[in-house]
C-alpha cells in the first residue's frame, strides 16, 4: 500500500510536549501548550499519555517555552500566565482543589471549577440533522463568552505506530488502540474573547484542516432515487441543454443490489454488487459521468459487512479465513485490521472503475468490538487516510464524529425535514459548527423529505446553498419532491438556475478561501462574534455569517410578507461602510458599535454585502461543468476603502502541492489585487501571477466590475503599455464595467482613474418607488407615500409612520392605511 499518510500519521505528529512546558508530580501532570491552551491529566497509576488521540495530534506547537511562572503556596500550585491563572491543590481532582481564573475578559463568570459545565459556550455542532424539523440541541465548542471551555479527552482511544494488533499483521503501520490505563485528560481553552486564535490554536492541537479539490466548490447533484444509466445520463444532458452547472455526481444506495437480496441475508441495505438492471456497465457509465465534468461519490452503508450474494465475497472471504462453500459472512469489524484491508481492497476495485471517493453513510450507533472506539470516527479515520494512496487526492463524504472531525471532510449532515423550520436552524448549525473547528458542512439543500411542498422555501434554501461550505442538492425518491428547477414555476425556477450558476461563479474565489482555511487555520464561515467579540449586537444575529474574508451574508429564512412582495432579515454590519453585493448600494454603520437594521429583499435577491475596498474574483464560465482554472474572470470591486486579494490557483496534482500532508503555497499561481482607492487618482492593478505559471492560462479576459461607484473615465494599461478595453455603465447596480481582452498573465494590468471615482449616491426615491410598486396596498396609500418621497425626501418617513398609525378618508372610499412591512421596506430603501 503506498500511501504516506498511514505511515506517517505518528511521525508528523507532535505529540510529546516538551518538558520545559510541563509541571507535575506522582500522579499529576500540567502541560503549558500556551500561555491560554493548558492540559491538565490526573493518573492513579501515575503514567501519562504521549501518544496521539482521536481527537489531539500535536502538544508541542514549536514556540518554545511558555510564558508561565509557577509558585506554591499553602498547599496549591499556581500558574500564572499573561492569559490564566490556575490554582490546583495536589489531590485527585474537584471543584474545591482546581480552578483556573480567566484574565483580561469582561464576564461574571470567567473563572472554571474543575466540574463546571459551560453555560456561556457558544455550541458547535451535531453529529445529525436526520429527521431534524427545526432547532436541536449542539455540543460545545471550544469558545464561551465567559472566557473559558473544556475540551475532555479522557476516553479517546490512542494512536500508535505498530507492525501487529492482536499478534495480527497490520498493513497500515498504525493502528488506534484503547489508553493502557484510565485517567483524566482534559484541555482547558481560556483565550477569553479570542475566538479566532482559540481556533487556530485547536487546530494546531487536533490537526489542520485538509486542503479540497477544486471540484467540490461547485454544484453537487444527489437524489435518493432509483436512476438507470440511461436515465441519468439523460438528466445530465438536460442540466447541460438548460446551462446549469454540476461538478459533482452524488448517486445514492441504489446503485447497488437492494430488493435484488434473497431475505436470508438480511436486507439490502448493505451493498458493493452494481445493481446490472440498472448499471449494466459502469465502467461505461463512470467514464461518460467523467466525460462530462462530473466526480462521482457512491453512497455505503457498512454495517452488514460483506455477504455471499456480494460479487466480491469469494476474495474478501477467503482474506478473512471464513466458511464460504456455507456462505458464511464476513462481519464489519473495523478493529480488525485484516478486515480493513480486505475492505479497502474491495472499494479500490470499484475506484479502479471510477469511482472518486466514496459517500460514508454511518447511522447505526457508536459501539465496536473495542471499548470506546465509535465506527464512524474510525471509517471517517481509515478512509481518509486510505484515500490518499498512490498520490490522489484524499477526501471523504461523511458524518460528524466528534472534535477533530475536520480533519475528515466533507461532512454530511443528514436527512432533514423540508420545512421553514428546517432552514431557520441551518445557518445558525453552520456558523457554529466553526466553533469546533467544523468547517466543511455539506447539507441537503432544499431539505430531504417529509414537510410539504413550498416553492419560493426550495428557492431560499438555494440561495442559502450558493453561500454555504458545500452545496449540495438532495431529495428524497418522492416523484413530489425532485429538486430541479424546471420543476418549478416562475419566477422560482429561475431564481434556482441563478443561484446555481453563481455559486459556479464563486469558485475562484471558494477555492483561495480552501487554502486559507488549510494554511491559516480560519473556516470559511465564521459567526458573527468571532471579529466583534465585544460588541453585544453580533451575538445576536444567530443566521449571519462572514463568508471568507470579503463577504458577508444575512440568510433568508421566513417566507415573503404579502403586502409588500419582499421577505425581512435582521442583520448586523461591523462598523464601517458596506455594500450590497449585487445592487452596489451602500449602507453607512460607521457609528463604533456597527448598525443594526432589518433588511428586504424580493425572491430574486439575497443579502450579502461586502466591506468598502472588498476585492471578489469570479469566474465567468457559469453555465458547463468545468472546474478548470479559467481563462475569463471576473472581479466585484467596491469602492471607499483600500483593498487587496491574492488569488490562489494550482495546477490541482495533490502530490504536487502538498507535502507530507501540509498545502505548499509556494507550488500555486497567486494573482495579487491591488487596490489603492483612498488616492487622487484611483489606482486597480492586476498584478503578474507569481509563482507556478503553468498553472494558469498564458491570457486572462478581465472584466473588472467596479460597484456602487459613479460613472468615470478610465485608463488601461499592461505593463504601462496602453491596452484595448471597453466600458460600460450598469445604473441598476451602480456598476462600472471595464472588459480587457487577452491579458498575459505575466504582466501588470492597472486601470486608472485620472478623474478620481467617487461612490455613487443610493437611488433612494427609485428603490422606494419600486417598493410602493410591488406593494399590495391601497392606491390611494401608494400615492400619498410617493408624494411625501418625491417632496421630503429621506425626511419623508415621519410622514410615512403617520400613514402607518393613522387613517385616511380618501374621496369617500375605504380607509387606508400602510403596514408595517411596506413602511419598513421603504424606510431601508430611504435610510441606507
Amino acid at each position: 500500500m503506498t500511501n504516506p499518510l498511514f505511515r506517517n500519521y505518528t511521525t508528523y505528529a507532535k505529540a510529546t510536549a516538551p518538558s520545559y512546558n510541563i509541571v507535575q508530580s506522582d500522579h499529576w501532570r500540567i502541560t503549558m501548550i500556551t500561555e491560554s491552551l493548558i492540559r491538565l491529566e490526573w493518573s492513579d497509576c501515575g503514567i501519562f499519555e504521549d501518544h496521539p488521540t482521536q481527537s489531539i495530534v500535536n502538544r508541542d506547537f514549536g514556540q518554545g517555552k511558555v510564558d508561565f511562572h509557577v509558585s506554591r503556596h499553602d498547599g496549591l500550585t499556581i500558574i500564572d500566565t499573561p492569559y490564566v491563572r490556575l490554582s490546583y491543590d495536589g489531590q485527585p481532582f474537584s471543584k474545591e482543589g482546581l480552578n483556573a481564573v480567566v484574565k483580561g475578559v469582561n464576564a461574571v463568570n470567567n473563572t472554571w471549577h474543575y466540574g463546571d459545565t459551560a453555560e456561556a459556550n457558544l455550541q458547535g455542532t451535531a453529529r445529525t440533522l436526520d429527521a431534524v424539523d427545526g432547532e436541536i440541541a449542539l455540543e460545545d465548542g471550544i469558545l464561551s463568552t465567559d472566557g473559558w471551555a473544556i475540551l475532555d479527552d479522557s476516553t479517546s482511544n490512542i494512536i500508535r505506530a505498530c507492525d501487529s494488533v492482536d499478534n495480527t499483521e497490520n498493513p497500515f503501520g498504525t493502528w488506534v488502540m484503547p489508553r493502557d490505563h484510565e485517567q483524566t485528560d482534559l484541555y482547558v481553552f481560556a483565550y477569553g474573547h479570542r475566538y479566532r486564535q482559540a481556533i487556530q490554536d485547536f487546530y494546531r492541537l487536533t490537526g489542520p484542516t485538509p486542503l479540497l479539490p477544486r471540484f467540490v466548490f461547485g454544484n453537487w447533484w444527489s437524489r435518493y432515487h432509483r436512476y438507470t444509466e440511461e436515465e441519468y445520463r439523460q438528466l445530465i444532458e438536460r442540466f447541460e441543454s438548460e446551462g446549469i452547472p454540476f461538478t459533482t455526481a452524488v448517486i445514492d444506495m441504489d446503485w447497488h443490489l437492494v430488493d435484488d437480496v434473497d431475505s436470508v441475508y438480511g436486507s439490502g441495505w448493505t451493498g458493493y454488487t452494481w445493481n446490472p438492471t440498472f448499471f449494466p456497465n459502469p465502467p461505461r457509465f463512470l467514464n461518460w459521468l467523467h466525460e462530462h465534468g462530473l466526480k462521482i461519490t457512491l453512497n455505503v452503508h457498512p454495517r452488514d459487512g460483506v455477504r455471499a450474494f456480494e460479487k466480491p465475497y469469494p476474495t474478501i472471504a477467503k482474506a478473512m479465513g471464513v466458511d464460504i462453500e456455507h456462505e458464511e459472512p464476513v462481519e464489519f469489524n473495523p478493529t480488525d485490521p485484516r478486515f480493513m484491508q480486505a475492505y479497502f481492497d474491495m472499494h479500490h476495485e470499484l475506484e479502479d472503475e471510477g469511482v472518486d471517493f466514496w459517500w460514508l453513510d454511518w447511522q447505526q450507533g457508536g459501539v465496536t468490538r473495542q471499548k470506546g472506539l465509535d465506527p464512524l470516527w474510525i471509517l471517517n479515520h481509515m478512509h481518509y487516510l486510505d484515500s490518499a494512496r498512490d498520490g490522489r487526492w484524499p477526501l471523504t463524504f461523511s458524518r460528524y464524529a466528534g472534535p477533530g472531525s475536520h480533519r475528515y471532510p466533507i461532512g454530511f449532515s443528514g436527512d432533514t425535514v423540508v420545512t421553514w423550520q428546517s432552514l431557520q436552524f441551518q445557518p445558525q448549525f453552520t456558523a457554529t459548527a466553526s466553533n469546533i473547528g467544523y468547517g466543511w458542512w455539506s447539507h441537503d439543500i432544499g431539505g430531504h423529505m417529509f414537510g410539504y411542498r413550498d416553492e419560493e422555501l426550495e428557492a431560499r434554501w438555494y440561495q442559502l446553498g450558493t453561500f454555504s461550505p458545500i452545496n449540495r442538492l438532495h431529495s428524497t425518491d418522492s416523484p413530489f419532491n425532485g429538486k430541479e428547477p424546471w420543476n418549478f414555476h416562475e419566477p422560482v425556477r429561475s431564481t434556482m438556475t441563478d443561484a446555481l450558476r453563481l455559486r459556479q461563479a464563486l469558485i475562484p474565489y471558494l477555492y483561495t478561501m480552501n487554502w486559507r482555511a488549510a494554511i491559516e487555520g480560519l473556516p470559511l464561515v465564521e459567526p458573527m462574534y468571532w471579529q466583534a467579540a465585544d460588541n453585544h449586537d453580533a451575538y445576536l444575529v444567530p443566521n449571519e455569517f462572514r463568508f471568507g474574508t470579503q463577504l458577508l451574508v444575512a440568510a433568508i429564512t421566513t417566507p415573503v410578507d404579502k403586502a409588500s412582495q419582499r421577505a425581512a432579515t435582521d442583520i448586523w454590519l461591523p462598523q464601517g461602510i458596506w455594500f450590497d453585493f449585487f445592487t452596489g448600494r451602500h449602507y453607512d454603520a460607521s457609528s463604533d458599535t456597527g448598525r443594526r437594521l432589518q433588511v428586504w429583499r424580493t425572491l430574486d435577491t439575497y443579502p450579502v454585502f461586502a466591506p468598502a475596498g472588498a476585492i471578489i474574483p469570479l469566474q465567468s464560465q457559469t453555465h458547463t461543468n468545468t472546474v478548470a482554472n479559467p481563462t475569463e474572470l471576473k472581479v466585484i470591486v467596491m469602492p471607499g476603502d483600500n483593498g487587496s486579494f491574492q488569488l490562489i490557483e494550482d495546477n490541482g496534482s495533490y502530490a504536487d502541492i502538498v507535502r507530507d500532508a501540509v498545502p505548499d503555497l509556494s507550488a500555486t499561481a497567486r494573482t495579487e489585487f491591488d487596490w489603492q482607492f483612498n488616492q487622487h487618482t484611483p489606482l486597480f492593478t492586476v498584478h503578474a501571477v507569481d509563482g507556478d505559471n503553468s498553472a494558469v492560462p498564458d491570457y486572462h479576459d478581465w472584466t473588472i466590475c467596479f460597484r456602487g461607484v459613479q460613472s468615470a473615465p478610465v485608463i488601461v494599461t499592461l505593463d504601462s503599455t496602453p491596452q484595448d478595453y471597453t466600458v460600460d455603465y450598469e445604473p441598476d447596480t451602480l456598476t462600472l464595467r471595464v472588459n480587457i481582452p487577452r491579458c498575459a498573465t505575466g504582466q501588470d494590468l492597472a486601470i486608472q482613474f485620472p478623474q478620481g471615482l467617487s461612490i455613487a449616491d443610493n437611488p433612494a426615491a427609485n428603490d422606494a418607488y419600486d417598493v410602493l410598486f410591488d406593494a399590495q396596498i391601497h392606491y390611494k396609500t401608494k400615492e400619498y407615500a410617493l408624494q411625501a418621497i418625491r417632496s421630503q425626501g429621506t425626511q419623508a418617513v415621519t410622514a410615512l409612520v403617520a400613514l402607518d398609525h393613522q387613517q385616511h378618508d380618501i374621496h369617500d372610499f375605504e380607509a387606508s392605511y400602510m403596514p408595517h412591512s411596506v413602511l419598513f421596506a421603504v424606510q431601508e430603501a430611504l435610510l441606507r
